[in-house]
């Protein structure tokens, strides 16, 4: 019992960091029907950036000391992160997506692609393909409850997580920006003959969807110890398969995909073979196709064509 209640919290505190990511998928696609696969690159920008920002305040120096780092030095890290991948995010709607917003469904999604290898590489050039360890931004505290081994970072991903994804939902369904974003996900014209400016809208939902990856990147770093130019590859394709799961377009679908990846990731880990753990991933995306492609909490909504 002890090994499977093990499995579970290590599942849902990596499930969080997929959803966090799951949810720039979802928004991007709730507004503009598109996939936007150089998000997992913004998700990686965002984990670099939260490395530099922690070096540049002196964390080496803390941990060399045997210091812990202050808290909010920590928070400070997460906000640099989390606005550097905002203004990537927005960069990249306003200059590669924004001049084809009329052009063939296949345009943009092309589009995407190139985007994403084009970060990747410059993420190899710029960061050197080499991996690095992530910095000590909370020294790690354990628990032992019977035999359940719980860290104090375990608890803080799965925290700082859902204090997010509470915060998106009271913005999506409290705002007037949240409304604005509903409102273009619905019907593009008609929101702009209300008076809102898609264009405005659009963008801050790339910079909302990329800042939320910015924080999973610091708080995989904080997972895994180390990152790489390349993180986001099989890390984004994995929140994608969580938005698909729990409905693309849909905000707490994305959330629920990704804490369920995450738990199916360990328990398959921990009970069948750490083979396996990313071939289910995507045995599960294939399932979920066949049998509702709409994922859980989507909904069949009608075209007319």
């Amino acid at each position: 019992m002890s090994q499977f209640i093990q499995q579970v919290i290590n599942g849902l505190s990596l499930g969080s960091i997929y959803a966090l990511i799951a949810l720039g998928y979802t928004m991007v696609y709730g507004v503009l029907k598109l996939i936007n696969f150089a998000h997992s690159e913004v998700f990686m920008v965002g984990a670099y950036s939260g490395f530099y920002a922690a070096t540049f305040l002196g964390i080496d120096a803390l941990d060399q000391s045997g210091q812990s780092f202050p808290l909010y030095l920590a928070l400070v890290v997460l906000i640099v992160a989390m606005l550097v991948s905002a203004t990537l995010g927005m960069t990249i709607e306003r200059l590669a997506y924004r001049p084809l917003r009329n052009a063939p469904r296949l345009t943009p999604l092309i589009t995407a692609i190139g985007m994403s290898l084009l970060l990747q590489n410059l993420g190899m050039l710029i960061f050197t393909p080499n991996p690095r360890r992530y910095p000590p931004i909370l020294r790690e505290v354990r628990f032992d409850f019977g035999g359940v081994i719980v860290t104090n970072i375990k608890l803080t991903i799965f925290a700082v997580a859902m204090a997010l994804m509470v915060g998106l939902w009271f913005l999506v369904n409290r705002t007037w920006t949240g409304r604005a974003m509903r409102a273009v996900s619905m019907n593009l014209d008609a929101a702009r003959l209300m008076g809102i400016d898609p264009d405005r809208t659009i963008g801050k939902t790339f910079a909302i969807g990329s800042a939320l990856a910015a924080a999973g990147g610091i708080l995989f770093g904080l997972d895994q110890i180390t990152i790489n130019p390349t993180m986001g590859t099989l890390t984004g394709l994995k929140a994608f398969v969580a938005a698909v799961l729990g409905g693309i377009g849909n905000i707490p679908g994305a959330a629920l995909g990704g804490l369920l990846i995450g738990l199916s990731e360990q328990l398959v880990a921990g009970y069948i073979s750490p083979d396996y753990r990313d071939a289910i991933t995507f045995l599960i995306l294939i399932v979920i196709l066949i049998l509702r492609p709409e994922g859980i909490l989507g909904v069949v909504r009608q075209e007319k064509v």
